[in-house]
């Protein structure tokens, strides 16, 4: 049940980034209708920007589940598979407190400028608290499945975003290598 309820965030945060890059494209096919019209939409700039924040972060859990951040595995294929597992249980133990500190930081500004009012400098003066909320929450997330994969390697198993890889691989598709 924990497992279903964990793949399901990650597949709801991949759906919020889709709906938020969906934002962006619905406001710029706007811009360019309203600007044949001879109109113009009010702010349009600083929503894509925050849409973009949000498309990146609410996209990172999901990323990173399947194996599509950027790995580096040099040290990796010189090891066996103990080496292998305390290389990967440093690097998520790393992963973890590099994470956990973005979200600690960013829950904490979300938070200030909620206490302070603080309202966007742009066209349409919003409260900023708002567009913010998408780092912590989109960092916690990822958090989440950091943790979930450092627990399957603390189990002996090896982490999703590994078999992941290598079934991509096994079907040829070198698509998400570097």
């Amino acid at each position: 049940m924990l497992r279903r309820a964990l793949d399901a965030l990650y597949i709801a945060s991949a759906g919020l980034a889709s709906l938020c890059l969906f934002g962006i494209f619905a406001m710029m096919m706007a811009q360019v209708g309203m600007r044949e019209a001879g109109l113009q939409l009010v702010g349009a700039d600083d929503l894509t920007t925050y849409l973009c924040v949000a498309t990146a972060f609410f996209a990172l859990a999901h990323t990173f589940r399947r194996g599509e951040l950027i790995r580096v595995n040099m040290v990796f294929s010189l090891v066996g598979p103990a080496g292998k597992r305390v290389l990967e249980g440093m690097a998520l133990s790393l992963a973890v407190i590099v994470v956990g500190t973005i979200v600690w930081y960013t829950a904490a500004d979300v938070l200030f400028s909620y206490e302070i009012e603080d309202v966007a400098q742009g066209t349409i003066a919003f409260p900023l608290w708002v567009p913010k909320l998408a780092m912590p929450i989109g960092a916690g997330t990822l958090l989440i499945a950091i943790l979930d994969e450092a627990v399957r390697v603390l189990r002996g198993e090896i982490p999703n975003y590994v078999l992941e890889a290598e079934a991509r691989a096994a079907r040829g598709d070198f698509s998400a290598e570097v």
